[in-house]
């Protein structure tokens, strides 16, 4: 039995289930995009004025409001469940790249997942460590000559953009009381909602990309 075989740390079944959440981002995006569309609606029914009864205006309040909380747990806990899962994903991916004769790397598995939860250095160390595992995935034995992906810019830009928008939601909610600025922070939401299915379908190119090259090396390694 080779070393490769006997550190190689087969994530097939990590890597199954990081789609399976990363649809779910996609179709829990789409049903907050609905629900958004439904409360700019009724925002705009209160704005101009078409509800003639309070009682009815009020109970249509209500139950949007609910709708929106039932809809915004799901995404949070989605959110932290492909989250957490991604992370394990990426820093499983660095170990690999390293078992599978890739010499050399800067970023260790730990920092691989850790530059995330650094302000400033979050803006960019994240993005070269995906990008020095999809060098030393595709090209284990001379991955530091190799360009990565084209992709992996995309992926960052979306992110980075995506991240901006989220903050953007956050501090608008903390003060948005007026019906104009409600139906703002609406909008921004919604943009926000949408820009997360690219971001997801990006993801998942980039991670079945990886894995793919990890699974030929791997069997190439130990024919």
């Amino acid at each position: 039995m080779t070393d490769t075989e006997n550190n190689y740390k087969d994530s097939t079944n990590l890597t199954k289930w990081v789609r399976y959440m990363l649809y779910a981002q996609i179709v829990v995006a789409l049903i907050a995009i609905a629900s958004n569309f439904l409360e700019y609606q009724l925002l705009s029914d209160y704005q101009n004025g078409v509800y003639t009864s309070q009682e009815k205006a009020v109970a249509d309040g209500e139950a949007s409001d609910q709708r929106q909380q039932m809809v915004g747990l799901i995404y949070l806990a989605v959110f932290i469940i492909s989250g957490f899962l991604i992370l394990r994903w990426i820093h499983r991916a660095n170990y690999n790249a390293r078992q599978l004769g890739a010499k050399d790397m800067k970023f260790t598995p730990g920092w691989s997942i850790g530059y995330y939860f650094i302000p400033i250095l979050t803006l960019w160390k994240p993005f070269q460590a995906m990008k020095e595992i999809w060098k030393a995935s595709h090209y284990p034995n001379n991955w530091s000559n190799e360009k990565a992906g084209s992709i992996l810019g995309l992926w960052w830009f979306l992110w980075i953009v995506s991240n901006m928008l989220g903050q953007a939601v956050f501090r608008m909610s903390t003060g948005a009381e007026e019906l104009q600025e409600l139906m703002n922070l609406n909008i921004i939401t919604q943009i926000s909602d949408a820009l997360g299915i690219p971001l997801a379908l990006v993801t998942l190119s980039i991670i079945n990309s990886i894995y793919k090259a990890q699974c030929v090396a791997y069997e190439s390694a130990n024919k």
